[in-house]
């Protein structure tokens, strides 16, 4: 049985992934998104501070996946939000989105991604999440859908990330 923990270790590495997320948008927003990289980048679209428009806000109640691959403009990264013009139904949208409004990340061509297993409290200015029980550490990539999941650890075990990795 676990004790309490009074460090929060969980906030640590999603802060550590969040972070993650913002240098890989730096390099794309440096020099573009070069070979066959492209990122997944799923968010709540009711987090304080994510701006979308009413028409997505309306089709997309609770979450809005956005890939950025070719077809992207003005992708510019602050400290705590990111903001990206994409197209829906051949309309230009601006989205501004906080770092802390991101559920889930992933890089399909590389077999790398993640979901965050702590939720943004709403109105933290640091961004540090809450607690979330429920969620997996690794999010699968599209490519990974076939393959099993691996067994459930046992509480209190140090997980290894190469498991996870593509070989």
């Amino acid at each position: 049985m676990a004790t309490k923990d009074f460090i929060g270790y969980q906030q640590l590495v999603d802060k550590a992934f969040r972070a993650v997320v913002r240098d890989a948008l730096i390099h794309a927003a440096k020099g573009g998104i070069m070979g066959s990289h492209h990122f997944y980048i799923s968010f709540d679209t009711n987090a304080p501070g994510v701006q979308v428009s009413d028409f997505l806000r309306e089709n997309h109640p609770h979450e809005l996946t956005i890939v950025l691959q070719h077809k992207y403009w003005d992708l510019k990264v602050h400290d705590d939000r990111f903001e990206v013009t994409l197209t829906f139904n051949k309309m230009p949208e601006t989205l501004i989105v906080p770092f802390a409004a991101i559920r889930q990340f992933s890089d399909p061509s590389q077999g790398f991604g993640f979901k965050f297993q702590t939720e943004a409290v709403p109105g933290a200015k640091d961004a540090l999440p809450a607690k979330k029980e429920d969620a997996p550490l690794l999010a699968k990539s599209p490519a990974d859908e076939a393959k099993p999941a691996p067994a459930p650890e046992e509480p209190g075990q140090i997980v290894s990330l190469d498991k996870f990795r593509k070989k």
